[in-house]
């Protein structure tokens, strides 16, 4: 089975750091990601075969439930059907750093400040990805205790 191909606008931050790892865990973990302008993304996507998201346009993109802002992450977790109780809870992170929610988590405020500045110190989008996926699997970790704690009670 061939990887599947993701496209998504470029100098990205929170969202769309999540999504290709979400992705990778999640959904297929030979995926493949491009950038393009935000303007480019879509055409780029048909050009390539590649499933948008995060852009204007997209089916992976905010939504709202609840009267409630929900970013692509969530939209991914639920085209794919995604019930493990540790990415729904991270899911809650990356609400709260990327959309303006009611009372979001503490964790949100620090994955902002990590995001904004890891996307300075990276090379490109590629090199980005690379930087982060380390945080969201460290995150993912502290989801997991969090989860297991709550069962425990």
């Amino acid at each position: 089975m061939s990887s599947m191909k993701w496209i998504t606008r470029e100098r990205a931050k929170v969202d769309r750091i999540a999504c290709p790892w979400l992705i990778k865990k999640f959904v297929d973990h030979t995926a493949e990601f491009f950038f393009a302008p935000a303007g480019e993304v879509m055409a780029k996507s048909k050009e390539l075969g590649a499933t948008p998201f995060d852009v204007e346009g997209a089916e992976l993109m905010h939504f709202k439930m609840k009267n409630e802002e929900r970013v692509s992450f969530d939209a991914i977790i639920e085209k794919y059907k995604i019930s493990d109780p540790a990415a729904l809870e991270l899911a809650k992170i990356v609400r709260g750093a990327d959309a303006k929610i009611t009372n979001p988590p503490a964790e949100s405020a620090g994955l902002i400040a990590a995001a904004a500045g890891f996307r300075e110190i990276a090379n490109d989008d590629f090199d980005n990805l690379r930087l982060q996926f380390p945080l969201y699997d460290a995150l993912y970790a502290f989801c997991q205790l969090k989860v297991k704690k709550r069962q425990m009670q």
